[in-house]
């Protein structure tokens, strides 16, 4: 993973979101309702619905809205129900992209999927086509602006004892990897220790980054956009 940032499309996926919150703090709903239905509605019994409360409130989610979530998950005996489909295909210039998705309609969401690769210049292939060029990870990102004075060494040093694969550091973030089995002890142990995060989750990262051209990178761009404004669309990945 060395040379791998993942913090620039970070920022690039929060500046565009913060322009439309709403439409997050929905995706975020529907996330916190599946992970409280399948594992009960206790953050502190249940990791993914953990996770996923502490993904909410680092993107400002009102904690009412996360309480909501979670209450009708748990009082719910038969509504909604959705599935969780991964989509695979290529971007403009061969991109990898995986699209995560959370849906109660199968039909609609594949529509709207092939629709947006087609319409920007991609095409949507099949299941395993690009999922080989990526490995889950646990990420975790720390703003080097409130640890001015962490000793860069220190912290590897604190992370890899706790389970760590790699950190990468650049001027606005450090960013931590593991293997998914090490993600929770990781994150528990630097929370000990004190530190925040702007970003912890598991995640999904490239093996090796596709050079494009600009009107290339543009047109995977409009194509990320397109999906990250699907409704049934929770995350997506690209290299």
């Amino acid at each position: 993973m060395a040379g791998h940032s993942k913090w620039k499309n970070i920022q690039r996926r929060k500046n565009a979101q913060d322009a439309k919150r709403g439409k997050v703090f929905q995706k975020l709903a529907k996330e916190l309702y599946v992970a409280a239905k399948s594992g009960g509605g206790d953050p502190e019994t249940n990791p993914a619905l953990r996770l996923v409360v502490d993904k909410a409130k680092a993107a400002n989610m009102p904690n009412d809205n996360i309480k909501r979530a979670i209450d009708k998950a748990a009082g719910s005996q038969n509504a909604e129900h959705y599935e969780e489909i991964i989509y695979e295909g290529y971007g403009p210039g061969g991109a990898a992209v995986m699209v995560m998705c959370l849906t109660d309609n199968k039909n609609r969401t594949a529509s709207n999927v092939r629709h947006a690769f087609t319409k920007n210049g991609g095409n949507l292939g099949e299941t395993g086509c690009v999922s080989y060029m990526f490995d889950r990870k646990g990420y975790l990102a720390i703003d080097r602006n409130e640890y001015d004075e962490i000793d860069e060494e220190e912290l590897l040093l604190q992370a890899i004892e706790a389970g760590a694969e790699d950190m990468e550091t650049s001027e606005e973030a450090f960013e931590i990897y593991t293997e998914p089995e090490n993600f929770m002890a990781v994150k528990e142990n630097l929370e000990e220790a004190g530190f925040t995060f702007m970003t912890a989750e598991m995640t999904m990262v490239p093996q090796t980054d596709a050079s494009l051209t600009e009107e290339q990178e543009e047109k995977l761009d409009n194509l990320i956009d397109m999906l990250e404004d699907d409704d049934d669309v929770q995350e997506v990945y690209h290299n």
